[in-house]
């Protein structure tokens, strides 16, 4: 039976790096809230149902997450977990469910190990948090801090290894001897070892091997939006029209339904490569005009990745039946299977059924 696992954005709670950036009280919340529809059509603001607009400070929130997203057939949350040489950020929600022990349902890690920066509020040049690797001090003393969590009994695990997730490995300089060092840090601590998993942004397939991985899982999304992001930081935004589909002042667009073809990888021999499921993306509560919609995902649609996805993976051993979804609640990238206004927890639904359908 596949393992689904969903992404899990901790930006719902106030910082002082927010407050001082983006002003007091700034949250994910922020930007969902004052989303407005960009084109005829445009489907925003995402209004959260169930939930409510929550503060992931609050246990009884992240209890009922849990909850729902077991009674829905997923199986972990893979927190995004963030340090910068040391510095953490977005660390309370993930730290509080690590030291209480609630609530009692599996997870994982994936550092992202990106810089922040204000390219989406139309910074592009403001570097906010530098992702710097300083050496092999620092990797010990990020592995001393991971090593709580891989021991937890909740934490997910592949061949009874800790499974753990980088976001952008092409970043970390001499990644095959940094991740041999973290290995033989987690068989010093009593560990059996680590499944890693790289995260693929580019087109082409690549064999995680050749880094050291064991695995990766490919997060889709158009090419166009990585040539406009390399743009961003070559030129002015008044000098990009070439790159959109829309005229100036709309976001870039995407049919889903025409896109839906390319969202689930293909099954590759001698690889281990997970799929990742998408079932929507709109980030222009964050972006505005600078962003990419998937116009009309559907949950009908999403049915379909999910059948393929399942169809990739049947015969995998259960202990690699990986499916990753993108995500559970990035609100503000119009990328979430938590219960909205529009759909309730009809993405959720899809889930469950498909697990059903296929265990039976």
């Amino acid at each position: 039976m596949a393992r689904m696992i969903a992404f899990y954005l901790p930006q719902y709670h106030p910082i002082p790096e927010n407050d001082e950036w983006w002003g007091k009280g700034f949250t994910e919340w922020t930007n969902v809230g004052k989303a407005k529809p960009l084109f005829r059509g445009h489907y925003q603001p995402h209004v959260p149902a169930d939930l409510g607009y929550y503060d992931l400070r609050v246990p009884e929130t992240r209890a009922a997450q849990a909850a729902l997203a077991k009674a829905h057939g997923i199986e972990a949350f893979c927190y995004y977990h963030y340090w910068f040489a040391g510095r953490r950020i977005l660390e309370k929600p993930f730290n509080e469910v690590l030291a209480s022990g609630e609530p009692d349902f599996p997870f994982c890690l994936c550092w992202a190990n990106q810089t922040w920066t204000g390219i989406w509020h139309g910074c592009a040049d403001k570097i906010l948090i530098e992702q710097t690797y300083p050496g092999y001090d620092d990797l010990r003393a990020h592995f001393d801090a991971l090593l709580p969590a891989f021991r937890d009994s909740r934490y997910l695990t592949v061949d009874g290894k800790p499974l753990f997730l980088i976001f952008d490995p092409s970043r970390i300089p001499d990644i095959n001897n940094v991740l041999d060092f973290w290995r033989e840090l987690a068989v010093a601590s009593g560990l059996p070892g680590l499944h890693l998993v790289a995260v693929q942004h580019g087109e082409e397939a690549w064999n995680p091997q050749q880094l050291g991985f064991d695995g990766t899982v490919k997060q889709y999304l158009p090419a166009l939006r990585r040539k406009i992001n390399a743009s961003w930081r070559r030129q002015p935004f008044r000098k990009m029209r070439h790159l959109y589909e829309e005229n100036i002042g709309k976001p870039t667009v995407y049919s889903y339904a025409k896109v839906l073809s390319e969202m689930v990888c293909k099954k590759m021999p001698d690889i281990e490569n997970y799929p990742c499921l998408l079932p929507n993306w709109d980030n222009t509560p964050r972006s505005g005009a600078n962003g990419l919609v998937l116009h009309e995902s559907t949950p009908e649609l999403f049915k379909i990745q999910v059948g393929k996805a399942l169809e990739m993976t049947r015969g995998c051993p259960d202990e690699h039946n990986l499916v990753f979804i993108k995500a559970w609640n990035e609100w503000a990238e119009g990328n979430h299977l938590e219960p909205d206004l529009r759909f309730g927890k009809a993405y959720l639904e899809i889930i469950r059924d498909a697990i059903g359908s296929a265990a039976s």
